[in-house]
């Protein structure tokens, strides 16, 4: 007869481990030079700590190396190597010869004739360049061309990233994106069809239209479409608290953009600076008429833009100046209008693509349910939809949580949309 388990432990006598068996143990899977290993890095470490509290100071305390580090030759030949100074190159001499000369202008009163030195070519000097001068050895020579000087704001408005937005992700805009395409894609691709014609392509354009009507979503799909320097620049960043301070912004802006092979800026909001000019008899919007007028200028002044496509967002247009709307500024004026019931379906079907949605949701019957909506009412009710659904604690979202959020964003929130005063401006 077998055994219980219970009658094999009682058995069974469990021996305690002793402190040999636990010295063993406590080796398992150490080498043979551990011990003394582990000791020399103390004795190292402890070392280390006894020349560094006989050295002095640490260099976390005061900033300074120890003296046994200090290198002091290299220090004073650093300091006889006297740094360049920047200057400005205004006007060159008999240029093209070997005897040419280059007028300089520095901050400080006082101009210089120098020549350039032995790193520098002649063709990388031009009028107007800012240089670095050494006045080393034998008089001030050139030494390196600079590039312009361009506030730090401004640099970042640059769009490094282009986003994730394409023309299939705007809806209710096909004629929309058809103009904007031709303005910005077709002179940049096919430049000769316009050679031939003999005329020059548009170079800005006004959107303008209901707020949430897809402005600068387009803008974002132009970004992410061609791959020119995309500028956006919104209209208040420009209003600045000294005189002059934003001209010079738009000048260093436009500066920036002459230095691309091709580049577009995108103003958003433009009616924060663009607006009409008026007296107030107290002088308080003066800094913004003059930032205006700035923009004005280089649209379509004396200087050649260039190949710089300007695009600008407004859903006030009534209150920009005329001088800024005139054909030569801004060629094309795009209206971004309330969409119709096909634009309203197929807003409704992009946004339903990235949700996880039932078969069969007839989103036309949707779009009739939302007149005189805007893209981004549609797409809210959308967000509440899913809101509908996470209540419910269900995965995926039904035609009745559509409806839902149709009654609570169109209905109960009309008092919100902003669309009946744009058409009252308007």
């Amino acid at each position: 007869m077998a055994l219980d388990h219970e009658d094999v432990l009682k058995e069974e006598k469990v021996i305690p481990l002793d402190e040999d068996d636990i010295a063993i143990l406590k080796t398992y899977g150490l080498g043979p030079y551990n011990t003394s290993i582990k000791k020399v890095e103390k004795e190292a470490k402890d070392l280390a700590k006894n020349v560094n509290d006989l050295c002095g100071i640490k260099v976390s305390d005061t900033g300074l190396a120890a003296p046994s580090q200090w290198d002091l030759v290299a220090d004073q030949q650093l300091l006889k190597e006297k740094p360049l100074e920047v200057a400005r190159c205004t006007q060159i001499v008999s240029p093209n010869t070997e005897d040419a000369k280059y007028v300089i202008n520095f901050c400080y009163p006082g101009k210089y004739a120098v020549a350039l030195g032995d790193t520098v070519s002649p063709t990388d000097i031009e009028e107007g360049t800012r240089v670095g001068v050494d006045d080393r050895g034998s008089g001030h020579r050139i030494w390196i061309p600079l590039p312009p000087k361009i506030d730090p704001s401004v640099t970042l408005m640059t769009v490094e990233e282009k986003p994730d937005v394409t023309y299939n992700d705007v809806g209710g805009c096909k004629e929309q994106i058809q103009m904007m395409r031709e303005v910005v894609e077709l002179p940049m691709l096919h430049p000769e069809k316009f050679v031939k014609l003999g005329i020059d392509p548009p170079k800005g354009v006004l959107c303008y239209g209901p707020p949430g009507t897809g402005k600068t979503l387009l803008a974002k799909a132009v970004a992410n479409r061609t791959d020119a320097c995309f500028i956006r620049v919104i209209g208040s960043e420009l209003v600045q608290r000294y005189i002059g301070m934003g001209a010079k912004m738009v000048r260093e802006l436009f500066q920036m953009a002459r230095s691309k092979k091709a580049c577009i800026i995108f103003f958003d909001e433009v009616d924060a600076i663009g607006g009409t000019r008026f007296d107030d008899g107290v002088g308080g919007d003066n800094e913004v008429q003059r930032t205006m007028l700035e923009i004005v200028n280089q649209l379509d002044g004396f200087d050649a833009r260039g190949n710089i496509k300007v695009l600008m967002a407004t859903n006030r247009p009534d209150t920009l100046d005329p001088t800024l709307l005139r054909p030569g500024r801004l060629d094309r004026k795009v209206e971004f209008g309330l969409p119709d019931v096909d634009g309203r379906t197929q807003t409704f079907k992009i946004h339903a693509q990235k949700m996880n949605c039932e078969r069969d949701i007839r989103f036309e019957l949707l779009a009739r349910l939302c007149p005189n909506c805007t893209g981004a009412e549609i797409r809210s009710v959308c967000t509440e939809a899913g809101m509908f659904a996470i209540r419910a604690r269900r995965k995926s979202v039904t035609e009745k949580d559509f409806l839902d959020a149709v009654d609570k964003v169109i209905k109960g929130y009309k008092k919100f949309s902003a669309t009946p005063t744009y058409m009252v401006y308007n």
